[in-house]
């Protein structure tokens, strides 16, 4: 089981870096059965790197988050999504942030 952090390319890595901050952070806090018997275990996360169009594409995915930037005019930065065991194709083609 692992969850999924997508982070837009075009942000500053300085708010990429809160922006997985504040991913982990909503994780943790997640009430839902999957994500529970994720903490319960190793907490399995891909961080990845993804354009606009990716961005948008992915959120037509269930079980996710938006996070915003006020920083940036509340600019949409990450897609947060929550553990689940399988994933759709699409999702192991994502760049690792590196």
């Amino acid at each position: 089981m692992k969850a999924y952090i997508l982070i837009k390319e075009s942000i500053p890595l300085g708010f990429a870096m809160v922006s997985a901050a504040h991913a982990g952070a909503a994780l943790g806090q997640a009430n839902d059965p999957d994500s529970k018997e994720w903490r319960a275990g190793i907490w399995r996360k891909c961080v990845c790197k993804v354009s606009d169009a990716e961005f948008e594409a992915a959120k037509i995915h269930p079980n996710r988050m938006v996070l915003t930037e006020s920083a940036l005019d509340n600019q949409e930065v990450a897609l947060v999504f929550y553990p689940r065991q399988e994933w759709p194709k699409g999702f192991g083609f994502y760049r690792l942030y590196k």
